[in-house]
C-alpha cells in the first residue's frame, strides 16, 4: 500500500496535519488498512524532503499543517494514472505457510487448509453483512460511502478468491496422493475436503 501516494492524494484536495489525514484516509477505506499516526507523520517528513508537500505553518491548536506543492500534484496524477505492478507480488503468509507445509514431514496440510478456510469463509460472511448494511444505506450515501463500498468489493473478492485457491490446493494435494500410490510409494493420507456451509456468500 502506497500511504505516501494516499496522503498526497487527500492533501491535494486541502492542506491538513497528521491526525486529520489519518482519520480522512481511514474514514474513506473504512479503517481495513489503519495507519499509525507515527507512520503519517515520517512519511510528511519525507514528503517534505522530496519537495512533495510542506509545512504551512500552524493551525490554532498549533498542529503543522501540510499543503502540497506542484510536485506533489504532478506525483499523484501520475500515480492515478499508471497501473498497480504485479512484478514483485507482496509477500503472502498463506502461500508461504502451505508452501512449506507441503515440505515439512509431520505437518497435516489436510488441517492447515481447512482451518484457513473457515477463517476465511468467516471473514467472507462479515464482509458480506457490511455490504449489505452498506447498500441499505444506499440513499443517503456519499462519494465517501461508496469508497468504503469499494474496499469491501476488494476484500469480498480477496476472500473468494483464497477459498478458490485452497479448493485447489487440496485438489493438488489429492492428486499427490493418487500419482504415488500409483508410483508404488507410501500414499499420502486422503485429505477430506468440507465443503462451505450453505448460505455462507
Amino acid at each position: 500500500m502506497s500511504v505516501k501516494h494516499a496522503l498526497l492524494a487527500l492533501l491535494e484536495q486541502q492542506p491538513m496535519y497528521g491526525y486529520q489525514l489519518r482519520a480522512e484516509f481511514e474514514r474513506r477505506t473504512g479503517t481495513a488498512w489503519p495507519l499509525n499516526v507515527g507512520q503519517v507523520y515520517t512519511t510528511l517528513t519525507r514528503l517534505e524532503r522530496d519537495g512533495l508537500a510542506v509545512a504551512d505553518g500552524e493551525d490554532d491548536e498549533g498542529h503543522v499543517v501540510y499543503r502540497i506543492t506542484d510536485g506533489g500534484r504532478d506525483e499523484v496524477a501520475t500515480w492515478f494514472t499508471t497501473p498497480v505492478a504485479r512484478t514483485q507480488p507482496p509477500r503472502d503468509e498463506l502461500a508461504i505457510k502451505l508452501a512449506l507445509a507441503v515440505t515439512v514431514p509431520g505437518v497435516d496440510v489436510g488441517t492447515v487448509i481447512q482451518q484457513q478456510r473457515s477463517a476465511t469463509m468467516a471473514s467472507l460472511q462479515d464482509y458480506t453483512r457490511l455490504k449489505r448494511r452498506a447498500a441499505e444505506a444506499a440513499d443517503r450515501a456519499e462519494r465517501a460511502d461508496l469508497a468504503w463500498s469499494l474496499v469491501l468489493d476488494s476484500l469480498v473478492f480477496g476472500a473468494e478468491a483464497e477459498i478458490r485457491w485452497l479448493d485447489h490446493c487440496e485438489a493438488r494435494l489429492r492428486r499427490a496422493a493418487v500419482e504415488q500410490g500409483r508410483e508404488g510409494a507410501r500414499p499420502v493420507e486422503d485429505v477430506p475436503v468440507p465443503r462451505p456451509a450453505r448460505g455462507s456468500r
